[in-house]
C-alpha cells in the first residue's frame, strides 16, 4: 500500500533523516528528557538538512515539497521514543511557521520565516488561556492599537517552545466587543518587554519547553500583524486541519512502533518453555491492536493525499486525530502490558511511550470537542468552507 504514497525520492529521505536522527539526536535524548531542555545547537543541524523547510517555498530557503515528506518527518520523530522532543520540532514547523508561510508578508517572512527555516529563531503558537481551553472565541487576551504599536495584555498556556522560544504567533482580541470576529494574530518577539514565561511541569512530553505565558503592557509594532486584522478566528481554524492531521499521524507512528517493539520483546521473552509470541491470547491480542493501527495509518495517509490535493479535509482530519489518539493510548497500554515488569520500568521504552501519548487526545482540541465538531457536521449538516 505505500507504494501508493512514497516514490523513491520520499524513501531516501526517510532513510537520510533516520541516520540524521541515530546521530545527531538520540544520543542526547536521555540528557534532554532528564533536563527539560533541548540543546539549541540542535535547531541549526535541522535547518542545515533542510527539515524545517519541508512546506516552505524556495524564495525562503524552504524545500516546498509534497505532504508525504511532512509525514514521514512526524513518523521518524515519533520513532525515538521522546514525544517531547518531537514535540518541540514539529510545534515549531507546524503550527507556528504555517501561519507564516499562509499569513505573512515578505518583510515578515525574511525576518522570521527564513530564519525558522533555517533554525536560527525558534517559534511557538500562543492560542490557548488558563480560561479557555479548546474553547478559541473566550480568549481574553487583548491587543489595542495606539499609534503605530499594539498594546497586548492577558496570557496563554501548554505553549509548546514557549520558554526557549524566540516569537510567539499570537492570536489576541483587537474587538473585545465582537467574540470570535474581533481575534488578529500577530508575531510577537518572545523577550520583548513585558513577556514573561513559567514552565510547567508536565506528566510526559518530559524534553519540550511548555509554557504558560503572560503579557504586561507588551508593545508590538502594527507592522507585525498577520494577515487581516479581526480575521484571527478563520485563520486558526484553517490551521486546525493540519494540525488535527500531524497529531493523527504523529499517533499511528507511536503506536507502530511501539507494536514493533513489543513484537521484537516477545520473540526473545520466554515463559514456560516457549517465547510469549506463541501464547495465543498474546498473539491475538497483539493481532487486534497492529489491525486497529493499520486502519488508521492508512486513513491519515489517504487523508494527506486529499490535502495534498487541495481538499479541506476538516472532518476526515478531525476524524484523524479523534480515531488515531485513542488508538495509540490503547496500543501503548496493552504494549506495555506484554512486558510484564518490565513495561513498568523506566529504562524501557513503554513508560515514557505511555505518558507521551496519554497527551493526544488532550492537545490540539480535545476529544470531546472533536466529537462535537464532528456532531455538527454529520448530524447538523454543518458545511466548513475553506477561506478563498
Amino acid at each position: 500500500m505505500n507504494e501508493m504514497y512514497f516514490t523513491e525520492e520520499h524513501n531516501l529521505f526517510r532513510e537520510s533523516l533516520k541516520d540524521f536522527l541515530q546521530k545527531e539526536v538520540v544520543p542526547h535524548i536521555e540528557e534532554w528528557e532528564e533536563s527539560g531542555k533541548i540543546d539549541k545547537s540542535i535547531w541549526p543541524k535541522f535547518g542545515e538538512m533542510g527539515f524545517f523547510g519541508l512546506m516552505t517555498p524556495e524564495a525562503y530557503s524552504g524545500l516546498n515539497l509534497d505532504l508525504f515528506y511532512t509525514v514521514i518527518f512526524l513518523e521518524e520523530l515519533q520513532k525515538i521514543n521522546s514525544g517531547g522532543f518531537a514535540a518541540a520540532m514539529w510545534a515549531h514547523q507546524y503550527l507556528a511557521m504555517t501561519y507564516l508561510n499562509k499569513l505573512a508578508n515578505d518583510g515578515q517572512k525574511k525576518a522570521y520565516l527564513e530564519p525558522s527555516v533555517l533554525g536560527s529563531k525558534i517559534g511557538c503558537l500562543g492560542v490557548s488561556e488558563p480560561f479557555g481551553g479548546s474553547d478559541v472565541a473566550a480568549m481574553r487576551t487583548t491587543a489595542e492599537k495606539k499609534g503605530d504599536v499594539y498594546i497586548v495584555n492577558g496570557s496563554k498556556t501548554f505553549i509548546t517552545n514557549g520558554v526557549y522560544g524566540d516569537y510567539i504567533i499570537l492570536a489576541a482580541k483587537t474587538d473585545k466587543d465582537a467574540g470570535h470576529k474581533g481575534i488578529s494574530m500577530f508575531v510577537m518577539d518572545r523577550h520583548a518587554k513585558g513577556v514573561s514565561a513559567s514552565k510547567l511541569n508536565k506528566l510526559g512530553w518530559r524534553a519540550s519547553d511548555t509554557a504558560e505565558l503572560a503579557f504586561d503592557n507588551v508593545e508590538v509594532p502594527a507592522s507585525n500583524l498577520l494577515g487581516t486584522e479581526n480575521e484571527g478566528f478563520g485563520y486558526i481554524m484553517e490551521a486546525f486541519a493540519l494540525e488535527r492531521l500531524v497529531m493523527g499521524v504523529n499517533a499511528h507512528a507511536r503506536a507502530e512502533f511501539a507494536l514493533d517493539y513489543a513484537l521484537q520483546y516477545m520473540s526473545e521473552r520466554e515463559a514456560f518453555g516457549r517465547s510469549i509470541d506463541q501464547f495465543q491470547a498474546l498473539r491475538h491480542r497483539l493481532v487486534d491492536l497492529y489491525s486497529d493501527m493499520l486502519v488508521c495509518k492508512q486513513f491519515n495517509y489517504a487523508t494527506v493525499a486529499q490535502m495534498e490535493k487541495g481538499v479541506y479535509v476538516v472532518k476526515e482530519a478531525t476524524i484523524s486525530k479523534l480515531k488515531s489518539t485513542k488508538m495509540a493510548d490503547e496500543v501503548i497500554y496493552n504494549c506495555l502490558q506484554f512486558l510484564g515488569g518490565y513495561g513498568y520500568i523506566e529504562d524501557y521504552p513503554m513508560a515514557r511511550l505511555m505518558r507521551d501519548s496519554r497527551l493526544g487526545p488532550i492537545g490540539g482540541g480535545t476529544s470531546e470537542i472533536l466529537k462535537e465538531i464532528l456532531a455538527k457536521i454529520i448530524v447538523d449538516k454543518k458545511e466548513y468552507k475553506k477561506r478563498s
